[in-house]
């Protein structure tokens, strides 16, 4: 757990030594709070249904953008070779980084105060829809987290493992709608309904705290790091 803790407290702290890391968590909070306070007002409704239906999307683009660089970077530059001359296991360094982007993550939502904050003070609030929509934003933003990661770990180019990463994300947000599933046979309706994040994400965001919801998206993140770890050690072969 030390070794896992030096290479989080590294990578977290290498978000802030650039204004990258800043630019990026200005944008995310202009672009969040922007769609959101666009039409609150107007719906005069106290609710953060609109705000937590729109976050699937802007992570969509904000996840890979994290991602992008945290194993690509390191195989262009070539110090991924120096950091595993180290004495460190290679599912420390992917659980190592996997925890420092999950930290930037809950960070980025944590500054997101400003929208609960202001749906309290002009009304009153259902706050189980809010804990529930801040939950699943939290599972789908860490899902994003992992595939984004794994996507970085087999390519040394940042362009392409966050157009790649944008994609496979794109293809379990939609698959699950109700669109898609009209087209596909019924006998798989209940499999593509399941691999979707919609269905899982609505569901939690409702405030239902359900064990299916649960199970798929934690299984989606381990399944995904274990592809990473994988990814990492394929270096050896």
């Amino acid at each position: 757990m030390g070794i896992i803790f030096a290479i989080f407290k590294k990578e977290f702290r290498s978000y802030f030594v650039s204004p990258v890391a800043y630019v990026m968590i200005t944008i995310f909070l202009i672009v969040s709070n922007w769609l959101f306070f666009n039409t609150y007002f107007l719906d005069k409704e106290a609710s953060m249904r609109l705000f937590i239906a729109r976050m699937p999307w802007i992570f969509l683009f904000f996840i890979p953008a994290i991602t992008m660089r945290i194993w690509a970077e390191e195989k262009k530059l070539g110090t991924i070779e120096l950091l595993m001359t180290l004495p460190i296991k290679d599912y420390e360094a992917v659980i190592g980084k996997f925890i420092s982007s999950f930290a930037f993550l809950v960070l980025c939502l944590i500054l997101t105060f400003s929208v609960p904050a202001t749906v309290a003070y002009t009304g009153n609030p259902d706050w189980g829809p809010v804990i529930g929509g801040y939950l699943g934003a939290l599972l789908m933003g860490t899902a994003y987290l992992s595939l984004g990661l794994f996507i970085s770990s087999i390519t040394e180019n940042q362009i392409i493992a966050f157009i790649i990463a944008i994609m496979i994300s794109f293809v379990f947000l939609i698959i699950g709608d109700n669109f898609v599933l009209y087209s596909v046979p019924y006998f798989l309706v209940p499999l593509f309904e399941y691999l979707g994040f919609g269905s899982h994400f609505m569901s939690i965001s409702r405030g239902v705290i359900d064990s299916r919801d649960l199970i798929y998206y934690f299984s989606f993140i381990f399944f995904f790091i274990f592809l990473n770890i994988r990814s990492v050690e394929s270096r050896k072969w």
